[in-house]
């Protein structure tokens, strides 16, 4: 068995895709891993994030009526959501100070304040949310953040897979979101989202909550994967496993925390969901891939 440094960063999966992550050479301070940086955004201003319909269709099974002439069954009811404070709001564009202030009230973890040395807090955590809700990696409004350390692969009998030291290079950011504590987080949210409303409105006249409910869900139906399979013709790496490969840019982008700092991010995602309303049926059942 051997190790050796990736001869494409496996952070840019696929490199030829237009959603592709983005490394820029900053200080070490600023370079923690995009999804991370999404994670964060989106734990510490409340947005767990939900809904991703499996979209695997087979024939219809015989005597079974059709959509159309079934009953459409309706979502289920929202719980209660936790209250948000009652403090005035600057205007969206003014907002960034009083984020950063609640926030560090919320985590003084050294990823978290990373974070919110960037601008236009709420707008960015809005059209984050939106992408992922959409399958869509938020790289191209996270650019100022990149993992520290080389993508490394390792062979075994004749076989590519990704060398478990590359996870580690997400395990401090897995630490910070699994310290937020989920209640404050939804807090959070609930404080900010008159704010968030306004940032969404620029994007889709739909509903924001909808919308953070429809990117939880989605995430969680990621799989957790142990020993994954990669192979590469000098371009680029892709997972061998073709059902790995067919998820979305946000799905295996959560896949390359590796098995363990993805479960931290999910059950967290799961921790808060109640907080922020979303009923427990609305979540997919924890998933697993080998």
């Amino acid at each position: 068995m051997s190790y050796t440094a990736g001869m494409a960063e496996f952070q840019d999966l696929k490199l030829d895709r237009p959603d592709r992550d983005f490394e820029l050479d900053l200080p070490p301070q600023r370079r923690f891993p995009l999804w991370i940086a999404m994670a964060i955004a989106v734990l510490l201003i409340g947005g767990a994030i939900a809904y991703f319909t499996v979209f695997r269709r087979g024939p219809a099974p015989a005597n079974v009526p059709t959509q159309t002439e079934q009953a459409v069954k309706p979502p289920p009811a929202r719980g209660l959501a936790e209250p948000g404070e009652n403090i005035p709001l600057p205007p969206l564009d003014e907002s960034d100070a009083l984020v950063r202030q609640l926030v560090a009230r919320l985590s003084s973890h050294p990823t978290v304040a990373a974070w919110l040395t960037t601008e236009n807090l709420v707008r960015n955590f809005t059209v984050v949310v939106f992408n992922i809700a959409g399958g869509q990696t938020p790289a191209v409004n996270l650019r100022k953040v990149r993992p520290v350390g080389k993508f490394l692969t390792r062979e075994s009998a004749g076989r590519t897979f990704i060398d478990p030291r590359s996870y580690q290079r997400y395990d401090p950011y897995a630490a910070a979101v699994e310290a937020i504590d989920a209640r404050g987080a939804a807090r959070l949210y609930a404080t900010l989202k008159p704010r968030i409303r306004d940032a969404y409105r620029d994007l889709d006249p739909g509903d924001v909550d909808a919308v953070l409910e429809r990117a939880i869900v989605h995430l969680l139906r990621t799989p957790v994967v142990e020993g994954a399979q990669i192979e590469s013709d000098s371009v680029m790496y892709t997972y061998v496993n073709p059902s790995l490969e067919s998820l979305s840019s946000a799905q295996r982008q959560l896949l390359r925390m590796g098995p363990r700092n993805q479960r931290i991010v999910q059950a967290k995602l799961r921790e808060i969901a109640p907080y922020l309303g979303i009923p427990p049926e609305s979540l997919p059942p924890e998933t697993r891939q080998d």
